[in-house]
């Protein structure tokens, strides 16, 4: 069937347009979209109000592209499961059944308050300008490039609000009171003083010998069959088309070279920076002339000091500068590119040679003494020297440029010579690869194609395993596409008892010494809730949920769980494969001081209240406006998405 689709797709296209142009002529458009059949069935209802399968398809595209804009890079199967599905329809209902709601009580939101909700936002707040008014083209830009328009975001936002009040008018009103806030905490937190005796499972081995018949009862017990599986496994070859492969056929002429290196001297040039050390007489640009002509006298004065003793510049700034950041590091400023430092200062330290010292530079600041200590960069690379540079990035552009049309051409390819990857392979000169032992999933540390769960996906297909045909192209990366085949395939198989033997004997000597293990413990167990104060090895030790002080989870939840009506109590603990353990429940004390606040943890506690009883009244809500899923929805559950 398949090679008589791929050996006659021009006469099937022939045969479809006169199929299908007559039906449209027919039956019209409408008639014909009735014929393709589901995307108006009802999949729920709120209110005598259809959901249908065109509108929840239309939700999931919708979720799928809002993660898209923020994921890039993201699967959108991971979105294309049963249980996305439902989450995206159940999300459907409630909102119906909120809108629904809100209609029934009137609810609006205000002007005042959709603009107080919207500047309540960061990315929004951040549009508000100096002078207190809003960046309109800034807002329109930053929705823009969510593929909305402010009338669409402000009308989401509106409607969002709106729903917010239904539920908000119960969840917000709930609290706890300090009483039952610290009954439930106090029988949450409650810290008891345990003993635990275990029972170690591994302890037991040593006095277990499975026979080959308690072997071979366990190897084909149908709920062990799993463990001994081989799973399904494949050697496949692969050719994958990355820009490095299209890269290394790209020559870029020498005369290009020089004129990229010619336009784009300043990038590899590097930035003159010089280090200087400076001394300030700070004098406001506001302040009176007398204070400014005093200054300067007093920055005339240091100025003839250290050039008498250029050696003491930095004894004299230390004493005299007025700049408190550079003055205890003797004027020092470190290396300084231009645009660093005001325009005057600038001007003067790089119009310095090392060693010289300035005249006095008035600045806003005041009058500076500025010495000039290093001077770093400021050279040029020669051509030579960032040629290969140059090359490698006129190829990666060239080769960019290049990839979607090579893509096309290869994903045409694989599909159209579908019985070998060496076509595709001597044509863009590629490596085929090959791997054994492949399975449905990425095995760890694997990279590449072998890394690509969608990859695996299609050689893993019902199609390739049969046939052994290449896959369609498929992107494993940002411009990267690969393409495989099976070579060899070998099916999940029950691995026969000879090879899997020790194993089996591993599995039954641990439940058989953990069926010793409890055996012991429940012995235990009945001795002490004979005699509840018999000696138990181990100092009892005080814990909570908030400090378990090592002590296991399920002994721990156990110990916690346990009725304490009476004391001391004894609780045995299922342990699995660990074995068993006995707890002994000395001592009851309060609340662990430990877990938190008080005022804090009641504030938590009605909010608990509030979310609960917010539920309850959706719940509610739901059953008022006959909120229900029809069947149709599960059957499209599991059918994948429309792209």
């Amino acid at each position: 069937m398949f090679d008589f689709v791929r050996k006659h797709t021009r006469l099937l296209q022939f045969i479809l347009v006169l199929l299908i142009f007559p039906s449209f002529v027919f039956f019209g458009i409408q008639g014909y979209s009735r014929f393709s059949g589901g995307e108006n069935e009802p999949v729920a209802k709120v209110a005598g109000h259809e959901i249908t399968l065109a509108e929840w398809n239309a939700a999931q595209r919708e979720q799928i592209d809002r993660v898209r804009r923020q994921m890039p890079n993201v699967d959108a199967k991971l979105f294309d499961t049963p249980e996305m599905k439902k989450q995206v329809l159940d999300a459907m209902i409630r909102e119906r059944v909120l809108l629904a709601a809100a209609d029934k009580a009137h609810l609006v939101t205000t002007n005042e308050r959709l603009q107080r909700e919207l500047l309540a936002i960061p990315q929004l707040a951040a549009l508000k300008k100096p002078d207190g008014s809003f960046d309109v083209e800034a807002y329109k830009a930053l929705l823009g490039a969510q593929g909305m328009s402010p009338e669409m975001f402000e009308a989401r936002m509106r409607q969002d609000i709106t729903l917010r009040q239904v539920l908000d008018g119960v969840g917000n009103t709930a609290f706890g009171t300090a009483g039952s806030a610290d009954a439930a905490f106090d029988a949450l937190l409650q810290q008891r003083e345990i003993q635990v005796q275990h029972f170690d499972a591994k302890s037991y081995l040593a006095r277990v010998n499975p026979s080959d018949d308690d072997l071979q009862a366990y190897y084909k017990a149908p709920e062990n069959a799993a463990q001994f599986q081989a799973p399904e496994q494949a050697s496949i070859e692969y050719v994958v088309l990355d820009l490095a492969s299209i890269k290394k056929d790209i020559s870029v002429p020498e005369e290009e070279l020089r004129k990229y290196y010619e336009q784009n001297e300043k990038r590899f040039s590097t930035p003159e920076e010089r280090r200087a050390s400076h001394i300030l007489v700070k004098a406001e640009k506001g302040a009176p002339a007398a204070e400014r002509d005093k200054a300067r006298a007093k920055a005339e004065h240091l100025l003839a000091e250290v050039r008498k003793a250029p050696g003491s510049f930095a004894d004299v700034a230390r004493k005299n500068s007025d700049d408190p950041g550079s003055a205890q590091r003797g004027g020092d400023l470190d290396f300084f590119g231009r645009g660093a430092m005001v325009k005057p200062f600038e001007d003067a330290a790089f119009g310095l040679k090392p060693g010289e010292i300035s005249g006095v530079v008035e600045s806003d600041f005041g009058y500076h003494v500025i010495q000039v200590t290093g001077v770093r960069g400021g050279g040029k690379k020669s051509f030579e020297q960032v040629r290969a540079e140059i090359e490698d990035e006129a190829k990666q552009q060239q080769a960019q440029s290049r990839f979607a049309a090579a893509a096309v051409d290869f994903t045409n390819m694989v599909y159209e010579q579908a019985d070998s990857l060496k076509p595709a392979a001597e044509k863009f000169k590629l490596e085929v690869r090959s791997a054994a032992d492949v399975k449905r999933t990425p095995a760890s540390g694997a990279t590449g194609a072998l890394a690509s769960a969608k990859f695996l996906e299609a050689i893993f297909s019902a199609d390739s395993v049969k046939n052994k045909r290449n896959i369609e192209a498929v992107e494993i990366g940002a411009n990267q596409i690969a393409s495989g085949r099976i070579v060899q395939y070998s099916p999940a198989h029950q691995l026969a008892f000879d090879e899997v033997k020790t194993l089996v004997r591993e599995k039954v000597a641990a439940q058989q010494a953990q069926a010793l293990a409890r055996k012991d413990g429940e012995a235990r167990l009945a001795e002490l809730q004979k005699t509840p104060d018999a000696a138990m090895p181990g100092s009892p030790v005080t814990v909570s949920r908030a400090a378990p002080k090592d002590v296991a989870r399920d002994v721990l939840d156990a110990a916690l769980r346990a009725p304490a009506g009476k004391l001391p109590a004894v609780v045995g603990v299922e342990q699995g494969t660990q074995g068993y353990a006995v707890v002994r429940i000395g001592k009851l004390a309060g609340r662990d001081p430990a877990a938190g606040d008080a005022k804090q943890m009641q504030a938590q506690y009605g909010q608990a209240w509030g979310e609960a009883e917010a539920q309850a009244y959706y719940a509610a809500l739901k059953q008022r406006f006959r909120a229900e899923t029809l069947a149709a929805a599960a059957k499209n559950a599991s059918t994948p998405a429309a792209n």
